[in-house]
């Protein structure tokens, strides 16, 4: 009874969990996203300015930067919950997230003064949303989540077995 609840769990989990992953993900892109097209309202906002700023040479900056931020992060996330040109995306979230860690090379020592701001800390949590675009991405490419063989019982007589082919 048990190992059939399992190998129901890692079924479900195994078709599903990567899409939940996708749209939780957009959702939090579409967000914070969202946020920054409103001026003052993003608690990230100066830092993103300064690092699009800096990466763009100048060419943008102010509110133009934010607005570029605001809308490259909410087409992120639309497409992440959507499904629809999904690795176009991840592409354009690739480049995301390489701003979202340039200002460790940028401001290092306005963000480590000693201990790190929280500014510090917002940007290293984008750790785990590099790592979620990672799995997603590897999905969008082909790759593909099944239950490790010895999750699939049979009950045969003598007892549960693992059951190596479907």
């Amino acid at each position: 009874m048990i190992e059939n609840a399992i190998s129901k769990l890692a079924t479900w989990l195994s078709r599903h969990s990567i899409d939940v992953l996708r749209v939780s993900l957009g959702l939090v892109f579409v967000a914070f996203g969202t946020l920054k097209f409103f001026p003052g309202v993003s608690p990230a906002e100066a830092l993103s300015v300064a690092t699009l700023e800096k990466l763009s040479l100048g060419l943008l900056s102010g509110y133009a930067a934010q607005f570029v931020i605001a809308g490259m992060e909410v087409f992120i996330g639309l497409t992440l919950v959507t499904g629809r040109l999904l690795k176009t995306g991840l592409v354009v979230m690739t480049g995301a997230l390489a701003g979202f860690f340039a200002p460790y090379a940028l401001f290092f020592t306005d963000l480590f003064p000693g201990a790190p701001t929280l500014e510090a800390q917002y940007i290293f949590k984008d750790i785990v949303l590099a790592a979620a675009a990672m799995v997603i991405g590897a999905r969008a490419l082909g790759a593909r989540l099944t239950p490790a063989p010895s999750l699939i019982f049979e009950k045969p007589a003598t007892g549960p077995r693992p059951v190596y082919d479907r």
